[in-house]
């Protein structure tokens, strides 16, 4: 029992202000995005570089052009224009080369760092926590549409802007030396076209763009629900439903869609207005200014189409800003799994190790369990309150209750899913939380409730537990799972494909593979948690037998409200409401008026 009492507090939820998550960090997550590309900030300077080269040899060429042919037109000396010409073809080469560097360096650049971001994400997905809290579509649609959004940012909405800038303040400079005021009406046509026209993208896209986000992870989860809940929601007639919600989460996409494409069409429709309005009135200047000598006809051709040429430069900053809002919203899906708080606190030395079992000096050996606390949120009620157990070495022990009782929360704190709020965990005598998560899987595993079996073979499902181990290996754990017969009957024996789930084994076939993967760990102790939950009962019993006579010789924890093979075990502790309520073996509680006792006679 705890002393505390509701109102008692953890080290962790004062860290954190109460247990709740931590605030997200307030700084915009395009900048956020940005910030991802640091290391690699003079590989994509160099692409600006040359973003800036490319562009700026389009508009040179073009101008040398319109110099090339008005002068021609005067039909001077062929060596007057033999600069020009070669001038011509150098702006052209260059202008495709530099463009495919551009690309090359940039592409490079911005892989490399969503390559980085998306060891990031799995690595922190890896801790398990983040798993727990995404639905499992909409986790899908985070991994790869959200983080592709920081490819897409750095890719085009970094490079062509500041390009734009160097590129477009040289054309200005130029054209303001070959006519003063036909050089500032490009300048403000370039704002307008590269400045206004983007803002103004940017914030009719900002609304759309952060409902595509969610509209795509909508879809995702509705269509990973269906494909994968078929068979049931076939067999309860929620089938019609289950495609009517995909349905009308795709009709919401599309509708998302299409305001989209309306913005990108706003934003190229108002960029050629301003470059037909530009182009037009700096031929007027121009023309004014010829018709009074100030300047020359062939300058004239060349400010015209340098003007014209110049907004290729601004061209595609409008389809980039009205893309920033599905970008952002991306960006805030993807460090909301970034920034999820871990539900374990690190240990103070990571370099720390559990002592070996039976170690010399070892205060204590197996797994004991004192005065342990756990509750979700700082007003909620306890889901563990002052739990004491006891696993020693070689010994079965089982925790049983009623559903809700606490026991996946006991479960969730051995395997390193959750810290303690109070009391502690000693594994031969070591706080497991004081030494790394993994140290402490790899000494404490088992069978979760509901085991997951990967779409693969028996073999590649096992050797997640024993990447090394070899076939005799894999067929000893079979054997001591009671599931090597059935494997050798199967077609491909180790190498048949288990399907989707395991769901081409049986429920039992499922919780033995899962037990054999266990066991190939060599763990100190076994955890099997509600190991025949949806199992028929005839099945039940064979499994929960099997599953006590494969771990014969382990300290082992069974987790369960089904009282079916509890004559076996050593000690029972029972488990109501997040406390111990009875504990003793299966004759003493039998013999008491108990819980325990009034569950079997049910």
């Amino acid at each position: 029992m705890i002393g505390t009492g509701a109102s008692a507090q953890s080290p962790r939820e004062a860290a954190t202000g109460g247990g709740g998550p931590p605030a997200a960090p307030g700084r915009d997550p395009l900048w956020r995005m940005i910030a991802l590309a640091r290391p690699r900030s003079a590989r994509f300077l160099l692409g600006v570089l040359l973003g800036a080269l490319a562009t700026g040899s389009g508009v040179a060429l073009l101008s040398v052009a319109a110099w090339l042919i008005a002068r021609a037109a005067e039909h001077p000396p062929i060596t007057a224009l033999s600069v020009a010409v070669v001038a011509t073809r150098a702006l052209g080469i260059s202008r495709g080369v530099t463009r495919y560097l551009e690309r090359l360096v940039t592409h490079d650049a911005a892989f490399h760092t969503l390559a980085d971001v998306r060891v990031r994400v799995y690595r922190r997905l890896a801790r398990t926590e983040p798993v727990r809290r995404f639905r499992s579509g909409d986790l899908v649609s985070r991994l790869v549409s959200d983080t592709d959004a920081t490819q897409d940012l750095l890719v085009r909405g970094l490079t062509p802007p500041l390009a734009a800038v160097l590129t477009g303040g040289a054309a200005v400079l130029f054209c303001t030396s070959v006519l003063a005021p036909g050089g500032l009406l490009l300048g403000a046509g370039l704002v307008l076209a590269g400045l206004a026209v983007p803002l103004a993208a940017a914030a009719l896209g900002r609304r759309p763009g952060r409902r595509q986000a969610a509209a795509r992870g909508e879809l995702s989860t509705a269509l990973v629900d269906t494909l994968y809940g078929a068979p049931d929601l076939v067999a309860y007639g929620a089938m019609e439903r289950a495609v009517q919600r995909v349905h009308d989460a795709d009709a919401e996409l599309t509708r998302i869609a299409r305001r989209d494409a309306a913005v990108l069409g706003f934003g190229a429709g108002a960029t050629s207005l301003i470059t037909g309005l530009t182009v037009w009135g700096a031929l007027l200047l121009g023309v004014a200014a010829v018709d009074g000598g100030s300047l020359s006809a062939v300058s004239l051709a060349v400010l015209v189409l340098t003007v014209l040429a110049a907004f290729e430069i601004v061209a595609p900053l409008p389809a980039v800003a009205a893309r920033l809002g599905a970008i952002r919203a991306g960006g805030e899906r993807l460090f909301g799994v970034l920034d999820t708080p871990p539900s374990i606190a690190p240990p103070a030395d990571p370099a720390r190790r559990l002592p070996a079992p039976g170690a010399a000096g070892a205060p204590e050996s197996g797994l004991r369990v004192r005065s342990l606390c756990v509750r979700y949120a700082p007003d909620e009620p306890w889901a563990l309150k002052g739990v004491d157990i006891d696993v020693p070495p070689g010994r079965t022990v089982a925790v049983v209750g009623p559903s809700g009782a606490g026991k996946s929360t006991l479960a969730a704190v051995l395997l390193r899913f959750r810290d303690p709020d109070t009391g502690t965990v000693r594994l031969d005598g070591a706080d497991i939380t004081a030494c790394p998560a993994e140290e402490v899987r790899g000494a404490i595993t088992g069978v979760p409730q509901d085991p997951h079996i990967f779409a693969s073979t028996v073999r590649e499902n096992l050797r997640l537990a024993a990447p090394e181990a070899d076939d005799d290996r894999l067929w000893e754990a079979l054997e001591r799972a009671r599931l090597a017969e059935e494997v050798r009957a199967m077609p491909g024996g180790l190498g048949t494909e288990v399907g989707s789930h395991g769901m081409r084994l049986s429920g039992g076939m499922r919780q033995r593979l899962a037990l054999a993967r266990a066991l190939l760990a060599a763990p100190r102790t076994l955890v099997l948690d509600e190991p025949t939950a949806h199992l028929d009962p005839d099945t039940r019993d064979a499994v929960v037998a099997d599953l006590l006579a494969a771990a014969e010789g382990y300290s082992t924890l069974l987790i369960t409200h089904d009282l079916a093979g509890l004559d076996r075990v050593d000690d029972i502790y029972v488990v109501a409401e997040g406390e111990v309520v009875e504990h003793g073996t299966h004759e003493e509680l039998a013999g008491r008026e108990g819980w325990y006792a009034r569950a079997l006679r049910v």
